[in-house]
């Protein structure tokens, strides 16, 4: 009797242990397959909170990157190695430096013959190695995670050695040249595995050539695959991060503030400029580039240029100042710091950055010289002005009998300073009036030179 009950007792097992394999298991996938940077630590804290959510019985990530940025590789790292449910991930071809990083936070590795995985040294944009401070934290962020996955007790005698699952050594050797592995690698490069390698030396599960393929590996039979996608916002920020796109921005900025500034009232430029600047900082700043003093040294050097044209006579140290911070800002949003240190920014990103704010200037100076006075001129911008802002100028023209035609050519009386619009007196009559950049004192004699909108430019004689 009492086998009868073993014998029933371990069919019951067996028969529960069918129906749990044959349930349908969810399989939440997402892909990094480009550089790591903040995208990458978005969408995977996205998957992972949609994996949590949906009760997905698995997270595969989809991966074949060179590498990116070691802050958001540390982002993910933790992410995956704090999740409930098992991550795998499938190396695509390539698990390069910090995507190294990330597949050794999975519980388990698979890869595609042919491919590698290794090369974690610490470089700048230019291929050269990080300063050394920089290798230290990776070198032990690589060991710790390798270690994370636990050991195995052998006891040898009167011995007991503890062999772990993934050989901390080789992960430190990934980053650090001067780790030997014996063995493995007794030369003094960085190690890189191959697909079989990693398989030897406990880095890889197996081979496989697709998802399905590790499923099937895994005795998985049935399931429903959840793929996550990178969401509207990342794809908008990557089109706006194109370098030709961010120079057309600047240029739409510095175009914005010019056209604003030549004639009163209009309200269309002035917003074109604030979306441009949106445009342009944004992506950045999420990306982790733009830093916050690099937007506020942008917004106080466009201060220093409104007080320079509105509030302080001539052009000085104020407008001076505020065009350097204004360029230098959007230079150094565009390379990477950490609190104004620049030693993992390389000489091309910041040549890069350099270029494109000298070629958004040059288009600039292009659009005004052949364009700037036809543009004030049409009639699609003169519809695009607020007419009702010059109601001011209505009012003080009233009494006028004459035609505004009629003062053109005609000399008066600067009742304020110009900056560059300002009042005037002529033939006793208050009139509104701008130059075109010129800077008129108080009290200066000025001459009509034409009529535009009801707005007199005028310039001193």
């Amino acid at each position: 009797m009492k086998q009868f009950f073993v014998q029933l007792l371990l069919a019951l097992i067996f028969f529960n242990a069918s129906l749990a394999q044959n349930k349908e298991q969810t399989v939440l996938v997402f892909d990094i397959k480009e550089e790591i940077a903040p995208s990458a630590t978005r969408i995977t804290t996205k998957a992972v909170k949609e994996a949590e959510k949906i009760g997905a019985d698995l997270i595969i990530v989809h991966m074949n990157t060179y590498g990116g940025f070691v802050t958001d590789a540390d982002s993910i790292r933790t992410r995956l190695l704090n999740c409930n449910i098992p991550t795998y991930v499938f190396i695509d071809n390539n698990a390069a430096s910090a995507g190294a990083l990330i597949s050794l936070a999975c519980d388990k590795i698979y890869m595609r013959p042919g491919g590698s995985i290794g090369a974690a040294t610490v470089v700048v944009q230019s291929g050269e190695a990080a300063p050394d401070k920089y290798q230290s934290y990776m070198r032990k962020q690589m060991k710790s995670t390798a270690e994370s996955h636990g050991f195995d007790t052998i006891i040898n005698g009167n011995d007991t050695v503890l062999k772990y699952k993934r050989n901390p050594m080789i992960a430190q050797g990934m980053v650090d040249p001067s780790v030997v592995v014996p063995g493995l690698d007794d030369s003094l490069k960085v190690i890189t595995l191959t697909t079989d390698e990693a398989i030897e030396w406990g880095y890889c599960e197996g081979k496989a050539k697709s998802i399905e393929e590790i499923l099937e590996i895994n005795n998985i039979k049935e399931y429903r695959i959840v793929k996550v996608e990178k969401s509207t916002t990342d794809k908008i920020f990557s089109f706006f991060a194109n370098p030709v796109l961010r120079g057309m921005l600047i240029t739409l900025m510095l175009g914005g503030i010019y056209f604003e500034l030549q004639s009163p009232g209009i309200g269309f430029p002035l917003a074109l400029a604030i979306a441009a600047a949106i445009a342009y900082f944004a992506p950045l700043y999420v990306d982790g580039l733009a830093a916050n003093w690099e937007i506020l040294v942008f917004i106080v050097g466009l201060v220093l240029i409104g007080l320079e044209i509105f509030v302080i006579p001539g052009f000085g140290v104020a407008g001076v100042g505020g065009i350097i911070l204004t360029l230098f800002s959007l230079v150094v949003s565009m390379v990477r710091n950490v609190n104004f240190d620049f030693s993992m920014t390389s000489t091309e990103a910041l040549s890069n950055a350099l270029a494109v704010v000298f070629l958004s200037l040059v288009g600039f100076i292009a659009v005004v010289l052949v364009f700037g006075r036809s543009v004030l001129k049409s009639r699609v911008f003169q519809r695009l002005v607020l007419n009702d802002t010059l109601s001011e100028s209505k009012v003080l023209t009233s009494t006028v009998s004459s035609s505004f035609d009629s003062l053109k050519g005609l000399e008066g009386l600067a009742h304020t300073a110009f900056r560059p619009e300002g009042k005037v007196y002529i033939n006793n009559e208050l009139y509104l009036a701008k130059t075109y950049g010129e800077f008129i004192d108080k009290g200066d004699n000025i001459r009509v030179t034409s009529i535009e909108n009801e707005v007199l430019i005028v310039k001193k004689v």
